[in-house]
């Protein structure tokens, strides 16, 4: 489902070059669950944002579904991301002006994949999904952050998109909210979704299917984990 082909970024600062990713290749399966860690400044931010479309590379391919997403231009790539891809933040970046249920049903409108008649529906199904049914006129203000966080995940799946990225989903939550959180990610890898996600912790190895581990820029190390399912 995902190629990275000898992706490289580089920023420049003054007469300086500042290499973030170095050569990266790796290839992700489709209904795959893969962590990507590594410390701060490893690079495997700018990695999402590459896989993601908000950034590009200096040199290389990214194929997402048989599309290299570095042949889009920025009309063609906001509809792809929209139509293909859902994103889940560390801080949930949820609309503070509008109920969950109108945070849920906004990526629809705005993409308009979803057919209008079908969309108030899906919406309650997945804030059923994430254990809020009846909540929908709730604003994000008067939840909790792992209620927030749920609501964001049912948000990244507003168009039915099959890749779903983390991009450390648990950072701002206690345990209890984050092992909810897991759950949910868990049960969706279950229901063949692709998910990609970066993270600090070292715990949350349920469902998940590979760890890939960026050091300096490059792929240090890719690897099976045990127990995956």
């Amino acid at each position: 489902m995902i190629q990275f082909r000898n992706v490289s970024k580089i920023y420049q600062t003054g007469n300086n070059d500042y290499p973030v990713l170095r050569n990266v290749s790796f290839s992700i399966e489709k209904g795959e669950y893969v962590i990507i860690t590594g410390k701060s400044g490893s690079g495997k931010s700018t990695l999402l944002n590459i896989l993601t479309g908000v950034d590009g590379a200096s040199s290389g391919d990214v194929i997402v579904n048989n599309t290299n997403i570095f042949r889009l231009n920025e009309a063609q790539m906001t509809k792809w991301r929209g139509e293909n891809v859902g994103i889940v933040f560390q801080f949930f970046q949820l609309i503070p002006t509008l109920s969950i249920l109108e945070n849920i049903l906004l990526p629809m409108d705005l993409i308009d994949k979803i057919p209008k008649h079908s969309r108030m529906q899906k919406a309650k199904e997945l804030l059923a999904m994430i254990g809020l049914s009846g909540h929908y006129e709730k604003m994000p203000s008067s939840l909790s952050g792992g209620e927030q966080q749920r609501v964001a995940i049912a948000r990244s799946l507003a168009n039915d998109v099959d890749l779903l990225i983390a991009d450390e989903p648990t950072g701002n939550l206690d345990s209890k909210n984050a092992d909810v959180v897991f759950d949910i990610l868990d049960n969706l890898k279950q229901a063949g979704k692709t998910i990609v996600m970066v993270t600090h912790e070292r715990d949350i190895m349920k469902g998940a299917s590979r760890k890939i581990v960026i050091k300096d820029g490059e792929v240090q190390e890719d690897y099976p984990l045990k127990g995956a399912y």
